[in-house]
């Protein structure tokens, strides 16, 4: 099936709509939204990642040299902007995957009706940020033992997923779930399935912390707060 997103243009969240905080990776829980301190990237590895020397021209690629992957984390806005700063991710887009309406608003998928989940898609270098790497950095955003939830945002439209485009990014995926689940206490309940139907999300979710004046930097480590 088509992806509808970077596959196609790659394009440059939640509006105005209130929007309570966070989850046990990247960030923590403040509270209430826009308040209390946040966390950055947790692990040394992943910040390893992050502050990778290298050549900025490898942030960009042509999209029939570079490839997808299209994850979800629970709330997209804080998701894409930690991708953003990834070496090697050279686009990302916020929108909606993994449910049956065509065409789904934003309050659609908030209400939960819609199937779909907030999800980010983005295209990345692989000749300088590896699939697995990009999974090391979506599961220190992420708490992935919590079914339909990271931290106060409830809902199947905040499960957590990873959804492959390939063969390889499914065997990847499975190694790395293997290998991380001696990490956690309880079961790592990420969902993992083929990448289908991508719709971009609404204009005014696109880059949303960004255009806060939060840094999307490559190798940037400042905390992300996000807020509503």
């Amino acid at each position: 099936m088509l992806i509808k997103g970077l596959q196609g243009l790659v394009k440059g969240k939640k509006g105005p709509l209130p929007q309570l905080l966070i989850t046990s990776g990247i960030f923590s829980w403040s509270g209430a939204m826009g308040s209390g301190p946040v966390k950055g990237f947790n692990s040394p590895e992943v910040q390893q990642i992050v502050t990778k020397k290298h050549d900025p021209t490898m942030n960009k690629i042509a999209k029939e040299d570079g490839e997808l992957a299209t994850f979800a984390a629970g709330c997209f806005w804080g998701v894409q902007l930690a991708f953003q700063r990834v070496p090697g991710v050279a686009s990302t887009m916020v929108g909606y995957t993994a449910g049956a309406k065509q065409h789904p608003t934003y309050n659609e998928v908030c209400s939960g009706s819609s199937g779909h989940t907030e999800a980010v898609q983005m295209l990345f270098n692989p000749d300088l940020v590896t699939y697995k790497e990009l999974l090391m950095v979506l599961f220190d955003k992420m708490d992935p033992t919590t079914l339909n939830r990271q931290g106060n945002d409830r809902g199947t439209q905040y499960r957590s997923g990873i959804y492959y485009h390939s063969e390889e990014q499914k065997t990847i995926a499975q190694d790395f779930i293997k290998e991380a689940q001696a990490k956690y206490k309880d079961k790592i309940v990420v969902e993992l399935k083929e990448a289908s139907m991508f719709w971009p999300a609404e204009d005014y979710h696109q880059k949303y912390l960004e255009k806060g004046s939060q840094k999307a930097a490559k190798g940037c480590l400042d905390p992300i707060k996000c807020y509503g």
